[in-house]
């Protein structure tokens, strides 16, 4: 997997922020434990049993019921003959069923490998093969793209969840004749089960399967791009999740057994898993499953849940703001947390005079971090808080800012590469040793700091301010997006030459690949070829990572090296739009 192990350490890193912490805040110890077993621990330990895990559709699940629940899905998981140190994909949005498999794998000593569920079938064969997946439990509507790819895996048995399995009756009848219908599923088999009858299989099961494996170990699987824009998987240890729970327990210090929290973050995101779901719960806050966050119901689940926390991307705070009720009382709100992608100033400005008007006393406060650090590794909150910040690094965790492409520290002002060091740094990418080399480097001071490939600086008062990516990275609505995949399927039609994918600004989703194409030679630009080119990124793309726009070119402007100009892409749009506009 690549993993870079320190040989030793001179002093700690300069601090200038812990100025905002208590002194007995300022470092956190890993705990021991794993991710379930520190779970099971909170709930002990604190007396959460009698608490309202989540919230799902109206179906509520004390703690004390869901671990009895994860225990049943970890007896199954034995019954259906997964092992400690298994490889189960779990490709599934917010749903209880989703989380439990987190628990549940954890608890039996297996890694849970968190996949996209709207990926295309390529996508979910290349996330099933890499690590060698031997089950995978997925939405019953993936499986038009799962039996397409499945024999060509690892995966001998696939346990098939639908969104109504937890849904109160009335609601999951409902779902059955408007939706339910319409998806084709497999039928029961050998190779297909389905949730209720996995569950009822491993309670013939007796024999030993719990499993507490080291801090050091491997416990799950997420993807991203890393630094050079290709996805790939970040194999995150137990101690990277239950340290971030550490950190959580000083930043949200207000968060109370019965507070109430919206889960419209995804599972197969790290921000989703780690902190929406699983520090909360860990806390103590019901957590609000959402599969799919709706703009046009937002009022109404203001309304009903009255949530104490919200975390999300930007564009869910720009639904928020096209609320235009002068009486929504957001009073209940204690914190409003906003990542996966930067709110620009104005915007910042505009959340924070709704919040004002409509009687909240809290300000959005900025996350920032990498899927390869789990979640974020520095927030805006307290008074950290600056405008336009991502604030300070959590509790235990170190920032410095060193010249592009080298480990040479700036001057306290200037401009740089971030670099983070702490317990939530991932393991490595897998088997990947290259680029995780790469990013993960020992430094001068013994420490191993984590390359972000992403641009800001520190301020005079330890605050540190996100400027722009190095890589070339688009995030369009929070979801991660990759130009070098896109334009490698794109590629593979026999009429492309050449294919360049930028972001270009969208008023909703931030940013949106758009495709600028050369064909070769004999062929023409025509309705034919571009309907096949969006046809080919359907089938193989997600959804979210298909190209808003395609635009076929004769030529692409180059540097003076000869490489693609992205920057005169980026400018040539931007005055087409203005164009446009006028």
């Amino acid at each position: 997997m690549g993993i870079i192990n320190a040989i030793k350490r001179w002093k700690k890193p300069k601090a200038p922020w812990h100025k905002y912490y208590e002194k007995n805040e300022r470092t956190v110890e890993v705990p021991e434990e794993s991710i379930y077993n520190y779970f099971e621990k909170q709930i002990r330990d604190k007396d959460f049993y009698s608490a309202i895990a989540y919230d799902y559709f109206g179906t509520t699940c004390t703690f004390r019921q869901f671990l009895n629940d994860i225990d049943k899905a970890a007896r199954a998981f034995r019954c259906q003959g997964i092992r400690e140190g298994d490889v189960v994909t779990v490709c599934m949005p917010n749903t209880p069923e989703g989380v439990t498999c987190l628990y549940a794998l954890n608890k039996i000593g297996a890694i849970a490998n968190f996949v996209h569920p709207l990926s295309g079938e390529e996508e979910i064969k290349h996330y099933l093969t890499a690590n060698k997946s031997v089950m995978l439990v997925m939405i019953d509507m993936c499986y038009e793209k799962v039996k397409n790819v499945i024999h060509e895996t690892d995966v001998y048995k696939t346990i098939v969840v639908s969104a109504k399995d937890s849904m109160p009756f009335l609601m999951g009848l409902g779902y059955t004749f408007t939706k339910g219908f319409k998806i084709k599923k497999p039928k029961a088999s050998q190779e297909y089960i389905y949730w209720k009858d996995f569950i009822q299989k491993g309670k013939n099961y007796h024999g030993k399967y719990i499993f507490d494996t080291p801090k050091d170990h491997p416990a799950v699987i997420l993807h991203s791009g890393g630094t050079t824009g290709t996805p790939k998987g970040i194999v995150l240890t137990n101690g990277n999740f239950t340290s971030l729970i550490e950190q959580a327990k000083i930043v949200f210090k207000d968060v109370r057994p019965g507070d109430r929290a919206l889960g419209i973050l995804p599972i197969f995101h790290g921000f989703g898993l780690a902190v929406n779901v699983y520090a909360l719960q860990c806390l103590g806050a019901k957590v609000v499953l959402l599969p799919q966050f709706d703009a046009g119901g937002f009022k109404k689940l203001l309304v009903k849940q009255r949530p104490n926390v919200i975390l999300g991307v930007p564009t869910l705070y720009e639904a928020l703001l096209k609320i235009n009720d002068k009486d929504l009382d957001l009073s209940f709100l204690k914190y409003i947390i906003s990542g996966g992608d930067t709110i620009n100033l104005p915007l910042e400005r505009k959340i924070n005079a709704y919040l004002r008007e409509h009687g909240s006393r809290t300000r959005i406060a900025q996350g920032y971090g990498m899927t390869e650090s789990v979640a974020p590794t520095a927030v805006a909150w307290g008074d950290a808080n600056k405008e336009g910040s991502i604030g300070i690094p959590l509790p235990g965790n170190y920032y410095k800012i060193v010249r592009p492409g080298t480990q040479e520290e700036v001057e306290q002002g200037e401009d740089g590469e971030i670099c983070v060091c702490g317990p939530t740094v991932m393991m490595g990418y897998l088997d990947n040793e290259r680029e995780t080399n790469e990013v993960l480097q020992m430094h001068k001071d013994g420490y191993i700091w984590l390359h972000t490939g992403d641009i800001g600086y520190m301020d005079e008062d330890g605050v540190f301010f996100f400027r722009q990516r190095l890589k070339r990275m688009i995030i369009s609505s929070g979801y991660n997006v990759y130009p070098q995949q896109i334009e490698t399927i794109i590629e593979e039609h026999e009429a492309v030459l050449k294919c360049t994918v930028i972001g270009i600004p969208h008023p909703y989703k931030v940013e949106v690949p758009k495709a600028y194409i050369v064909l070769r030679d004999g062929y023409k630009a025509s309705l034919g070829i571009k309907s096949e080119i969006k046809e080919l990124c359907k089938k193989k793309l997600a959804k979210f990572s298909v190209p808003y726009d395609y635009e076929f070119r004769e030529s692409l402007p180059k540097t003076k090296i000869g490489k693609v100009d992205f920057r005169e892409l980026a400018r040539q749009e931007a005055e087409r739009q203005e164009k446009e506009k006028n």
